[in-house]
């Protein structure tokens, strides 16, 4: 069963469509990079799988059951904004939190939190550093117990240590509890070393969905002269100088002579659909 798979997915806001035809399916138990450019549909595909929105059209299953903006007991949402009551203690925060789920583990929020010493029970959530509003947000999400934890730019605001820490404590319930984890992110440094799904969005559509190695497997980047490629397969993207150029091929055959053939690195393999992405009419 896949924890997540949609068909048709699409969704506006009385505008523009935000997604468009997403065709996503996602396998459990895996570690998912959620990829794409500022404004490509990443939060609003987090927020349709958590139930928190209703799709315009099509269809959203997790775990094998439909999701039409109600909230799913298997999922677990970390927003960008990171929703807490900025007046309240942390444990408060805690108490409340445990008071507005069915589901709840207190040991395991205890077990984040203890890991955390210089997070202050006492303190108000709003005089707590980024990084510690963050793992605070992350403890709570943890102790709904999700068989799906969606993770939206958890990131971004940390420094090194924090994203360590925050990546130890999302991989561990990985190893321990089999959770699935969506992890949007813009930059994809991020979750580079972390992820073994890869779904990569630009402008509200679905331009890869895959398994990273896979994926890499399927791809070739060449190197040769300028000029015509001359590649059984597609062309993803091409770039250059007056001398030699450089492709992306997708499903390539034998490389002509003169041209150079090897595996994409990850981080290429991004950045070249997103350019060529950019450049689609």
């Amino acid at each position: 069963m896949s924890a997540l798979s949609t068909s048709g997915l699409g969704k506006h806001f009385g505008g523009p469509w935000v997604i468009r035809n997403c065709e996503v399916r996602i396998p459990e138990g895996k570690v998912v990079g959620l990829v794409g450019s500022n404004g490509a549909g990443k939060s609003t595909l987090l927020s349709l799988t958590a139930g928190l929105t209703a799709p315009s059209v099509g269809t959203l299953r997790v775990f094998g059951a439909e999701v039409r903006g109600r909230i799913h007991p298997d999922a677990a949402l970390l927003a960008q904004h990171r929703p807490l009551y900025s007046d309240f203690t942390v444990g408060e925060m805690v108490r409340a939190a445990a008071k507005m789920n069915e589901r709840w583990s207190a040991e395991r929020v205890e077990q984040v939190l203890d890991a955390h010493p210089g997070l202050d029970r006492d303190a108000r959530v709003g005089s707590l550093s980024r990084g510690m509003r963050t793992l605070l947000a992350l403890a709570l999400a943890l102790g709904r117990q999700p068989k799906l934890l969606l993770l939206d730019e958890v990131l971004s605001d940390l420094d090194v240590l924090a994203r360590d820490d925050v990546l130890k404590l999302v991989m561990s319930d990985v190893a321990e509890r089999g959770t699935t984890v969506l992890m949007a992110s813009h930059v994809f440094s991020d979750l580079r070393d972390v992820c073994d799904h890869l779904v990569l969005m630009h402008a509200g559509r679905v331009l890869l969905d895959g398994d990273v190695e896979q994926l890499l497997d399927q791809h070739r980047e060449l190197l040769g002269p300028a000029g015509e490629v001359p590649a059984a397969g597609a062309v993803i993207h091409t770039s250059g100088t007056a001398r030699q150029q450089r492709a992306l091929v997708r499903a390539p055959g034998p490389a002509a002579e003169g041209w150079a053939a090897q595996r994409p690195a990850l981080d290429a393999l991004v950045a070249d659909y997103l350019r060529a992405g950019r450049n689609e009419p």
